[in-house]
């Protein structure tokens, strides 16, 4: 399974198309229509899906506008100045979080995807030419790796009750806390 939500999201989209929709009863007009509401509702999600987190940066960096400029206005009393002073918090929290947050989703994936062959690659090339203490030292960091990977993928899909033993795997909230 792909944890990535655009691929999970086409294949419930497939599945509401292909096997749902046909068997939902064609007399029960209401059920076709949400069936086909429920399908246009989540091809809207794949669309806008990869715009989000830029639409979440825009809004952030609107909102700090905003607050700059309401903080060089804002004069008054004692409640006044107590609020500007926790806008100022605010703004100065919400430009460091916009300042981390540059980086594109799809560049940041596609520096995985490139990591991931580059990876692969070294690994082969090890197979064909490298020093038996560096190929045990390789092959251990690849299954330790491996490991936490599959440790990862297990979390995030924990709420989908495939896991038999749940509470041996821990939550992937749990695991990206400190990250």
């Amino acid at each position: 399974m792909d944890i990535r939500p655009t691929i999970q999201l086409a294949a419930v989209i497939k599945a509401m198309q292909d096997i749902v929709l046909p068997a939902v009863d064609p007399g029960n007009k209401m059920a076709q229509e949400q069936a086909r509401l429920a399908i246009a509702t989540l091809q809207f999600v794949v669309q806008r899906l990869p715009l989000m987190f830029r639409y979440d940066r825009d809004e952030l960096d609107r909102y700090l506008g905003l607050a700059r400029a309401l903080l060089t206005r804002s004069e008054g009393g004692r409640a006044t100045g107590e609020a500007a002073a926790n806008l100022a918090t605010s703004v100065a929290a919400g430009a460091d979080v916009l300042k981390r947050a540059k980086a594109e989703p799809a560049e940041l994936e596609g520096a995985i995807f490139e990591l991931r062959q580059t990876v692969g690659e070294l690994i082969q090339s090890a197979y064909g030419d490298a020093r038996p203490a560096s190929l045990a030292a390789i092959r251990r960091l690849v299954l330790d790796s491996s490991k936490v990977q599959l440790d990862r993928e297990r979390g995030w899909v924990l709420t989908m009750g495939f896991e038999p033993n749940p509470s041996v795997v821990t939550p992937v909230e749990q695991q990206l806390q400190n990250r």
